[in-house]
């Protein structure tokens, strides 16, 4: 029969670099948060054979005194925590006083350093199990700590390591994002001896774009908000950037990179309305809360975190991230000049545009439809002379002054029935104008829904067409639900549905088609879930037949009223489904394709 009996101190160490270190980019992520606790504002790094063969990581920091050279090798030794208490406020990246001991269970490893004020660096190695005295070393302030021969001396763990490659991938990801939480400390990345990332101290949005690319930069909003003791701030890519996998999103907490399952939910949820299909977002993203309204000490990699508010904090984050996504902004697919961190807000939003300065809105559907008063807008006439010298002033019938009020500037004509061409004060922008008009459809169909006041428009004649048992069965159980999406249908016969009424924007839609798409999402959902969960969902099916088809012939007032209602609808940079509405192109881009000047 077995006995229960202490372990010995290496194997207690070697299972628990089993939690902490389970390939060589986890401990250069430990050494990494010791560095940065240190206050080192200079940290090189150097891997041999994807971090396997060597990890060595030098810092400025304040360096480790001789005494305590062999305490910060043993386990559950650290100046970071003291008290009980201190794990209710921890505001340092390490803790536990775990990582060094366990890496150098499963290593060879020497750490040397040095304190200001030091006659000179004091060195200590430790060869899996055996331990030697502090020896004198020529080191400047700071500490270096090397890492070779990971696992040398358990075999079984070593053989489960992947490729090279594969193993300096893992690492430059552990790299970057401790380069990202910290953008006032200058990195160093060597691999091999070839240098892969010199990243020099900057703000936090040239960190994040010498990271993540300057394409990420160009086609992200800047996020800056605050509510009680919370902040949110960092750069969400437009969902046109949107990826295929989540490669690139990140999010910190008071610095530390967190994957958690509340924070991924809300940002799933902030994205929904404008994210096509199974993409993904791309995002860096800070929080900063009280240290104290969160539990770090969760998991032995410090991913994972808890929060004593978690629904306070998924409406913040939800919130702030809609936000940003919602101001219409101005496209930059072609502008490669505009700095990168300038504010996302050139334009203003529905909220913020003053009385007087804008048009109100011109309700795009009911110029088209008729069913609203319309409005006139200046319109750019084609000039078929030749062209002569003229003043800036007269180049253009629209001024300046009021293409800067309406970004999206006025209609020149239409491009085989698609595409609207407009002029604004940089040069070209063409509006896909079924995917634009669908955005602003929806956004209204929101608002009417949340209102309570979904308009509905009889049909002089019925509109009445054969159904089968489950569209019947639909109508019958859920009138109310129907005459909250603006529908009135009766049941003739059990195969016969006739539709006497339809949301009011959606009169000269394919009636037919629109009724039999709501009854099959109402049996696909249920009715609760369709003016919930799946409201969404039911009202983009609504957006979609209501907006106006290719090939449809648009007057110039009509393109002008959709430019203008797409200047006040949030999102409007996107359609339902995450495509883009829009685009620009400057007058220089032209020349440069062109040639002119040359």
């Amino acid at each position: 029969m077995a006995t229960i009996k202490p372990l010995p101190e290496l194997l207690i160490n070697q299972i628990a670099a089993g939690e902490v270190v389970d390939r060589p980019a986890s401990a250069l992520k430990e050494i990494l948060e010791n560095s940065i606790d240190a206050g080192a504002r200079k940290i090189t790094v150097q891997l041999q054979q994807g971090g396997v063969k060597q990890i060595r990581v030098r810092d400025d920091g304040m360096g480790i005194a001789k005494d305590e050279l062999l305490l910060a090798l043993t386990r559950h030794s650290t100046s970071k925590i003291s008290r009980l208490e201190d794990l209710q406020k921890i505001t340092s990246l390490g803790f536990r006083g775990e990582a060094l001991a366990s890496i150098a269970a499963v290593s060879r490893l020497t750490l040397a350093s040095r304190q200001a004020g030091q006659e000179h660096a004091w060195q200590i190695q430790v060869d899996g199990k055996s331990v030697l005295q502090p020896i004198p070393s020529s080191l400047t302030t700071g500490t270096t700590l090397d890492v070779n021969d990971l696992y040398f001396n358990i075999p079984a763990r070593r053989k489960f390591l992947k490729s090279e490659a594969t193993e300096f991938a893992h690492c430059d990801e552990a790299f970057k994002r401790i380069a990202l939480s910290q953008s006032d400390i200058e990195f160093v990345l060597q691999h091999n001896g070839k240098m892969r990332r010199q990243l020099r101290a900057a703000s936090p949005a040239q960190r994040i774009t010498s990271i993540l690319g300057e394409e990420f930069g160009q086609a992200a909003a800047l996020v800056d908000e605050q509510a009680a003791d919370m902040r949110l701030y960092g750069m969400v890519a437009l969902p046109a950037y949107a990826r295929s996998s989540r490669d690139a999103q990140y999010f910190f907490v008071n610095n530390r990179f967190v994957n958690d399952k509340l924070i991924s939910h809300a940002l799933r949820e902030a994205y929904r309305d404008v994210l096509h299909l199974d993409r993904y977002p791309a995002f860096v993203l800070f929080l900063e809360i009280n240290p104290e309204s969160i539990d770090v000490n969760v998991h032995p990699t410090k991913t994972e975190v808890r929060f004593r508010e978690p629904r306070a904090l998924h409406q913040f984050i939800f919130h702030a991230i809609n936000k940003a996504l919602a101001t219409p902004k101005r496209s930059t697919k072609t502008d490669r000049s505009a700095p990168i961190s300038r504010s996302f807000s050139a334009y203003p939003s529905a909220s913020q545009i003053k009385p007087g300065t804008v048009s109100q809105p011109s309700n795009f559907y009911g110029t088209l439809f008729g069913t609203t008063e319309t409005h006139s807008y200046p319109v750019q006439p084609i000039n078929t002379t030749p062209a002569v010298p003229a003043k800036k002033s007269d180049q253009c019938i629209v001024t300046e002054q009021k293409q800067d009020i309406h970004p999206l500037g006025f209609a020149l004509g239409q491009l085989h029935g698609i595409y609207i061409l407009a002029q604004n004060a940089r040069g070209l922008v063409v509006v896909d104008m079924h995917a634009a008009h669908e955005r602003i459809m929806y956004e209204k169909f929101k608002q009417a829904l949340d209102d309570q006041n979904m308009l509905m428009q009889s049909l002089l004649i019925p509109v009445t067409f054969h159904a089968n048992g489950l569209e019947i069965a639909v109508v019958e159980e859920n009138p109310a639900t129907l005459h909250q999406l603006g529908f009135e249908i009766a049941i003739l016969s059990p195969t016969t549905l006739a539709v006497r009424a339809v949301p009011a924007t959606l009169q000269q839609a394919d009636i037919v088609q629109l009724t039999h798409d709501i009854l099959w999402e109402i049996h696909e959902y249920g009715a609760s879930q369709i003016l919930t969960a799946k409201r969404n969902e039911i009202l983009s099916t609504l957006a979609c037949h209501g907006a106006i088809r290719a090939n449809r012939k648009l007057t110039i007032e009509e393109m002008n009223a959709l430019l203008r209602d797409m200047e006040i609808t949030e999102r409007a940079d996107q359609c339902n489904h995450g495509r883009p509405t829009w685009f620009e192109t400057s007058l220089s881009d032209l020349d440069k394709l062109f040639m002119r000047g040359k």
